[in-house]
């Protein structure tokens, strides 16, 4: 049998199973969205926020030793001493050496200080550490301005999906698949208990640009191109698509493996970016598929 044939094939098989099952294959996407309205309504009414926000975003003190330090006994001893204390152990990445602890609090410098002094057993200085205070207003006018970009972002990235299309339902399908996108996201952090940094917000904006390029992909091959089937098409949008995310999804894996140890920042905006690719994957190619089928199987 040919490779032609063999795609062949495959495309005849896949227009089959999907002719018959891409209204049902919608249940999934929306039982799973229901399930995030609920589950980010009840967050809510709990924690006064749809995230749980470190330091960065909630104001309080960031203290990096340079020392090889248990970081569970340490938080275990503190934990009634500092208010909502943290800490983080950072590793060598070549020796897997330990090289510093981070602990975070929401205490205030001074106290966090005599604390860590009273347990060490000894004066910390710049030598050996460094401090980082942020104030709760400074902190929470930032998070503000940060949610402001995500929504203005958001805007915009809306405006041209409808600009380029120019289609009710197909521009609102794109639109879906990335709210569907940012809205799992974030209640898979915070089922998985991850507290939000102004990286992690970061990254939240970053994913709005990957969360629409198969999208994008998927609409043009469709309603732009004449050539072939719909399913066909829809087929050869979800080869390139496909490829796109995995490639996109394992580099993303591969660089929060290398950075894990030594960069917190950078481990937290590729885990939300991990997260969200892999979220797409199923928003892109069963909800925004069968909404784009639905729509021109009507239109005829």
């Amino acid at each position: 049998m040919t490779e032609e044939n063999t795609e062949q094939k495959k495309e005849k098989s896949f227009g089959k199973f999907h002719d018959k099952y891409y209204k049902l294959l919608l249940l999934i996407p929306i039982g799973l969205m229901v399930f995030c309205f609920i589950y980010l309504g009840m967050f809510y009414s709990v924690n006064g926020d749809f995230i749980y926000k470190d330091i960065s975003l909630t104001g309080g003190t960031s203290v990096t030793i340079f020392e090889n330090i248990d970081a569970g006994q340490l938080e275990l001893a503190l934990v009634d001493k500092l208010e909502e204390i943290s800490t983080r152990e950072i590793y060598d990445l070549v020796t897997r050496e330990q090289k510093a602890i981070i602990v975070e609090t929401k205490s205030d410098g001074d106290l966090t200080k005599n604390v860590l002094e009273e347990y060490l057993g000894y004066k910390l200085d710049s030598e050996n550490s460094s401090f980082e205070f942020t104030g709760s207003s400074l902190s929470e006018s930032f998070y503000k301005q940060l949610l402001l970009a995500i929504l203005v972002a958001f805007v915009f990235m809306a405006i041209v999906v409808f600009i380029i299309f120019r289609t009710f339902v197909p521009s609102t399908a794109v639109i879906l698949s990335a709210i569907a996108d940012i809205l799992m996201t974030l209640v898979l952090v915070d089922l998985i208990g991850i507290k939000m940094s102004t990286a992690g917000i970061v990254a939240v904006l970053m994913l709005i640009g990957y969360s629409v390029d198969t999208d994008i992909l998927l609409t043009t091959r469709v309603l732009k191109r004449h050539e072939g089937s719909l399913n066909s098409r829809l087929f050869g949008a979800f080869k390139t698509g496909i490829t796109m995310t995995l490639t996109s999804l394992l580099a993303v894996v591969i660089a929060l493996i290398v950075v894990k140890s030594f960069s917190v920042v950078l481990t937290q905006i590729f885990t939300i970016l991990a997260i969200g690719l892999a979220f797409d994957i199923l928003n892109t190619w069963i909800t925004n598929v069968s909404i784009l089928k639905w729509y021109v199987v009507r239109k005829k």
